[in-house]
């Protein structure tokens, strides 16, 4: 068998191999769609269900990897949670992304900060794991691998949201 055969969407299609920083490369694809949609038009502050609607897909179809692939990629790699999964920096990456506040997406330079910061805020969460995230890791098979990036990109999207609320005073988290 090949390395990772079958495995396609847990290492979102071989960009966990990628060495150093898989987990960087894996965040990555979710955060061009994100930007690719910003580019046309489509963000939280104009377009706000497609845009939303396309991070959740994401989100839950990479979720979805993690726990179906999540034991077979376990037992190929020898490890718990291998570098080779990235489909959790995928799914982390896509809710700090649906999370994104319309008011930190309006104006050209107003947005390209605002992913850019969620980028940083969600692959610093995923490094650092705050409580409970490093803890929900012992969870076996494919919800350990998932479970502490969904908390990561949970704190990273309220961290997005209390920095445009905090930067942009009566505007509101949209």
């Amino acid at each position: 068998m090949m390395r990772g055969e079958g495995l396609n969407w847990i290492t979102v299609w071989g960009l966990g191999h990628l060495r150093p920083a898989s987990g960087t490369w894996g965040s990555l694809p979710a955060w061009l769609a994100a930007a690719a949609l910003v580019a046309a038009g489509i963000s939280p502050a104009e377009h706000a269900w497609v845009y939303r609607g396309v991070m959740l897909l994401v989100l839950v179809v990479f979720s979805a990897a993690c726990i179906v692939q999540g034991d077979r990629a376990e037992a190929r790699f020898n490890k718990k949670d291998p570098g080779q999964v990235v489909a959790d920096e995928m799914a982390g990456m896509a809710l700090t992304l649906v999370m994104l506040p319309a008011a930190g997406m309006t104006g050209g330079g107003r947005a390209v900060f605002t992913l850019i910061y969620a980028f940083l805020a969600f692959r610093i969460m995923d490094i650092v794991k705050p409580w409970p995230a490093g803890a929900v890791q012992r969870v076996p098979g494919g919800w350990g691998i998932l479970l502490d990036d969904l908390i990561a990109g949970l704190y990273a999207g309220l961290l997005i949201v209390m920095l445009v609320w905090a930067r942009l005073p009566g505007a509101g988290a949209g």
